[in-house]
């Protein structure tokens, strides 16, 4: 999605205000270089919300248990458009504010960018100390549905502590089910950001493959085995975002309409 790399070029965001430790680990041996993993990360819109100028909206790290208080803050990073201008909202219904925070929140304002721009700054700024860390907020929907995947699998789950990854396969025991784009024979290996997106491919090869399933991932073990592992399969994975930021992309300015997997399974060999 070259549209979308340049488009997250000219955010304000970019730069020394954009540090975090979402991702961690140095991987001796790489399948991909640290610009193919960028790129990869780049498909996804992830959105903060920020100040007039530009900068995200953050609070210090809390103290240690020892009482120490560590450099750096946080800021929340939504999956979801919709969520973040939701709480934009809701602090500005909020009683009780003063006036310089009324004034404040009146100029907040959701901003986008690629998730690979946020993975690329952690890669150039995980030794610094006071780093701006993220603190990711999925979709509640698809935390939930990534439970009940994993129940129905017979895992014991409280909780899914990361952003949930969703990949068909033709069995547990299988490889993934890859697909073509609109055009071409080029064939890639989708993992979804929703639910619902897997489960319409899911229903693409149930027929002919009926022990066919929907893995649930992370994004944190996505970005890790690009990492570690050196298979050929990896340059294929593409991470398809959801409907809601698919629709959102096409409303960019400039934006050429890039190429988004088509929904059609390839068939397999």
């Amino acid at each position: 999605m070259k549209a979308l790399v340049r488009w997250g070029a000219t955010l304000g965001l970019v730069g020394s205000t954009l540090l975090g430790t979402v991702f961690v680990g140095n991987a001796p041996v790489l399948a991909l270089s640290e610009q193919q993993i960028k790129e990869k990360l780049d498909s996804v819109p992830v959105y903060v919300i920020t100040n007039e100028k530009g900068l995200p909206l953050s609070r210090p790290l809390p103290e240690t248990q020892n009482g120490k208080k560590p450099g750096g803050s946080v800021t929340g990073v939504y999956l979801s458009r919709q969520e973040a201008q939701a709480f934009i909202t809701e602090l500005r219904n909020a009683k009780g504010k003063d006036p310089k925070m009324e004034e404040m929140v009146k100029s907040l304002q959701v901003t986008a960018l690629p998730l690979g721009v946020i993975y690329q700054q952690l890669q150039q700024s995980k030794n610094q100390p006071d780093r701006l860390l993220f603190a990711f907020k999925p979709v509640e929907q698809e935390i939930k549905g990534a439970m009940d995947l994993l129940r129905q699998s017979g895992q014991k789950v409280e909780q899914f502590k990361s952003v949930p990854i969703f990949a068909v396969r033709f069995a547990p025991d299988q490889g993934y089910v890859p697909i073509k784009l609109n055009s071409g024979k080029e064939q890639l290996i989708p993992l979804f950001l929703s639910k619902q997106d897997a489960q319409g491919l899911l229903s693409q090869v149930k027929p002919k493959f009926p022990k066919a399933d929907i893995q649930v991932i992370d994004v944190d073990g996505v970005i890790k085995t690009l990492q570690d592992k050196n298979d050929d399969w990896l340059k294929q994975v593409v991470l398809v975002p959801s409907q809601e930021s698919r629709e959102y992309i096409k409303t960019l300015p400039g934006n050429n309409a890039p190429k988004t997997p088509a929904p059609s399974a390839a068939p397999k060999k």
